[in-house]
């Protein structure tokens, strides 16, 4: 029974050892393992302001954005008209009738800050879906350009993408560009 015991704890301390072992064995096989294939790098943020598509888009939310922002100023507007008029009437009103406008001037403010907030809402949904729209179409393009080139992998070398660091030959922004603009004049 003590033996059973014991050969049952010493049963995972072999398996961890065995696996360490195995392990081990492979990381030094991967180490000098040479990755294969040829690769391409493209600049998203490129694409979306040097191509016609790119322009269309930002654009597009240029113009909802700003529509969206014309409403908030002339709520904004609105507001100040009426802080301005309370302040030029507060001398004459009764106790009530400033309690009474500070009230209705709260509620506007509440009213302003929710449209506000739903309008900002509504600008991140249009942005969210132009954008995923432009990629979507960039993702047929860039594909289309390597396979062109017979490339197995496309990484986005824009500012904080994946890539640190790509020879400018690997580079297909340029060619992604051209392809963009005849497919998406």
């Amino acid at each position: 029974m003590l033996n059973q015991c014991r050969t049952a704890r010493l049963i995972p301390k072999t398996l961890s050892y065995a696996c360490l072992l195995v392990i081990s064995g492979l990381m030094a096989g991967c180490a000098g393992a040479k990755i294969e294939g040829k690769i391409g790098l493209v600049d998203p943020a490129r694409l979306l302001n040097d191509s016609n598509a790119g322009k269309k888009a930002k654009d597009s939310l240029s113009t909802f954005s700003k529509s969206r922002q014309a409403l908030i100023e002339i709520e904004e507007k609105e507001l100040r008209r009426m802080e301005e008029d309370f302040v030029k009437q507060a001398s004459v009103l009764s106790p009530a009738a400033k309690n009474e406008r500070e009230q209705i001037f709260r509620r506007r403010m509440a009213e302003y800050q929710q449209k506000a907030g739903e309008l900002n809402r509504e600008v991140q949904e249009k942005q969210k879906d132009v954008l995923d729209g432009f990629r979507d179409k960039l993702e047929i393009v860039v594909g289309k350009v390597a396979k062109r080139h017979g490339l197995q992998v496309v990484i986005d070398k824009g500012k904080g993408g994946p890539a640190i660091y790509g020879e400018a030959s690997l580079d297909i922004t340029n060619e992604v560009i051209e392809e963009f603009n005849r497919e998406y004049p």
